[in-house]
């Protein structure tokens, strides 16, 4: 019998208004995978978890989350479906501490006994965070906001945790330490989707690989033979921009 897919797109066309932005996108992605969305800047990557999310709207096409459509919903009960996402530029609540941004991240939950024992789980995988648990998220470096953006979002038991851009604004050391980390959260059982544009990084941690051109993909395989394809060496492996995608 054929796996269904936990996340699936097909023959998606997604609008901005009266401005089409996505054009018969078709993926999907297995339980325990982690799969990357490649491209250049404006491409169409933030806008594809959008899409997911309900926020850009689609006019054809279907998502479905688990076998179940999704595309119409509102944003708030997609989420509550089992969907989270670490966003870009992390986007954590600055003026809070490190746990209440934890605790936000459960707030659908009413197993609170093993909230609390997830949020241990966190503090085993990010050490870091236990230390900061009374700071101010203001106060963290871009890499711990990371994490604790991660952390946030595991704690909702995502059936797919979505990943936009997560070696934006970060060193070169961090940047490795946090794909570094993004795989070991996907080889604990978490299934991921991560829009990225450092193609090398994203390849490297990856299963499968889509590559998204104006809104089109013009490429999918397994990462590595993504990483020996000549048309991803030379418009993709070369380097990347450190341009922020828009996505429009």
């Amino acid at each position: 019998m054929e796996r269904e897919p936990v996340l699936k797109f097909e023959h998606i066309d997604a609008y901005y208004g009266s401005i089409q932005v996505l054009y018969d996108i078709n993926f999907e992605v297995y339980a325990g995978e982690l799969v990357c969305l490649l491209g250049g800047n404006a491409s169409g990557k933030s806008t594809t978890l959008k899409t997911i999310l309900g926020v850009c709207k689609v006019r054809n096409g279907t998502i479905t989350l688990k076998g179940e459509r999704i595309n119409g919903k509102p944003t708030k009960e997609i989420i509550a479906m089992g969907v989270a996402i670490v966003p870009e530029n992390r986007r954590i609540f600055p003026k809070m501490t490190v746990m209440e941004n934890l605790e936000l991240g459960a707030y659908l939950r009413r197993d609170k006994e093993q909230v609390r024992e997830e949020i241990e789980n966190i503090f085993e995988l990010f050490p870091i965070l236990r230390k900061r648990a009374n700071q101010m998220g203001v106060t963290l470096s871009g890499g711990e906001q990371q994490m604790l953006a991660m952390g946030r979002a595991l704690l909702s038991r995502p059936e797919i945790l979505l990943m936009d851009e997560p070696s934006m604004g970060l060193s070169p050391l961090l940047v490795n330490q946090q794909f570094e980390i993004i795989q070991e959260v996907n080889q604990r059982g978490t299934t991921i989707f991560m829009v990225e544009q450092n193609a090398n990084m994203a390849l490297s941690i990856a299963d499968r690989g889509y590559v998204l051109q104006t809104g089109e993909i013009v490429l999918h395989d397994t990462a590595q033979a993504l990483l020996e394809n000549e048309m991803m060496k030379k418009a993709y492996l070369g380097g990347h921009e450190d341009e922020e995608d828009t996505g429009e």
